[in-house]
Formats: structure tokens, sequence, C-alpha cells
């Protein structure tokens, strides 16, 4: 059990753990278990669990978050934008993303990075609908729409179906395309 590892995969195990079996089931064993390394490993790369579990946070908004919205500013045509930003709410780890949110009502630490990677996503989506269409209050409802519809998604317990939150993108999408005139 001595294989040596970076930082990151210690905080993709917690996102793999976070998946599989939710904040609950965020434990340095586990961790270590998914590894296969022993704890000694772990506190190389960590002074205690709390370190981690801020890092774990924190490399989460940065990657699954702030990267991913700088890749998307780059994308100068607003509709290939949004496209791109269903294509990333699609291929995100779900299961961690509703394991985070349990975190945040029980954490202040987890409850500021949510607010912020919420912002954050919220904010690429109504700058990317505000470009589309000439009506701020009808961009801002697309972002609320958008949001609320993957953290609804995330958060459901029928069984996921991405092909279904796809098409209900593509249909909102298309109500924005149209200027909210099929509300």
């Amino acid at each position: 059990m001595s294989t040596v590892l970076s930082r990151d995969a210690y905080f993709e195990a917690g996102l793999t753990v976070l998946s599989d079996l939710g904040y609950g089931g965020l434990k340095l064993a586990e961790v270590c278990a998914r590894l296969r390394v022993t704890s000694g490993s772990f506190y190389h790369y960590f002074a205690n669990w709390a370190d981690y579990t801020d890092g774990l946070l924190a490399y989460w908004l940065e990657v699954r978050t702030i990267r991913a919205i700088d890749l998307l500013t780059a994308i100068s045509d607003p509709r290939k934008r949004l496209a791109a930003i269903i294509d990333i709410g699609l291929s995100l780890p779900h299961g961690a993303e509703r394991a985070i949110r349990t975190w945040s009502n029980l954490d202040q630490r987890a409850r500021l990075i949510q607010e912020e990677v919420d912002r954050k996503r919220f904010d690429v989506v109504f700058t990317s609908a505000a470009e589309i269409v000439d009506d701020r209050q009808l961009a801002h409802h697309f972002a609320h729409w958008s949001v609320f519809l993957l953290v609804g998604y995330e958060q459901t317990s029928l069984p996921q179906d991405r092909e279904a939150l796809h098409e209900i993108m593509v249909q909102l999408m298309q109500v924005l395309e149209d200027g909210g005139s099929r509300l």
C-alpha cells in the first residue's frame, strides 16, 4: 500500500465517495481504501481531516465550476456557449453534487462554497441568455430555471434520466429563443 499520489487524487476519490455513499460516507478510511493507501499517506498531504475537507470543497469549486466557466467564456457565440453549459451540466458528478448540497446544510464552510458555485453557474447562464435575448427579465428567469432544474435533477429520488434532462433544457432554450412567447 505505498502508492504515491497527488492531492488531486485524494480530492477525486473524495468526490467519488460522495457520489457513491453520500456525505455521511465521506470518511478518511473510505478515501484511503479507495486509493489503496494508508492514513499515513493521507497525512503526508493534509494536516488533518478539516484541511482535507476544506481542500476538497475548494477543489470542487475550482475544477467543477471556475475552470469550466473559464472554458465557457472563451466561446463567443452565446448559443454554442449555452449548448456547452448543458453538456457540462449533464456530465457533472450529480451524486457528489447532491452530497455537497447536503453537506452545505450542515456546515457553514460548505454552505459558502455552495453559494459561490450556485452564483457562478447562475451568472454564466444569465450572461449567455442576455446575449441572445434583449430582455434581461427573461434572461434572469431562464438562468433561474436552469439552476433550479439542475438542482432538482440532482436532488430527486427518481431514477436519473440524462436524456430527459437534456430534452427539457433544449425546450427551455426554445422558450428563450422565442422570447418567452411560449410561456
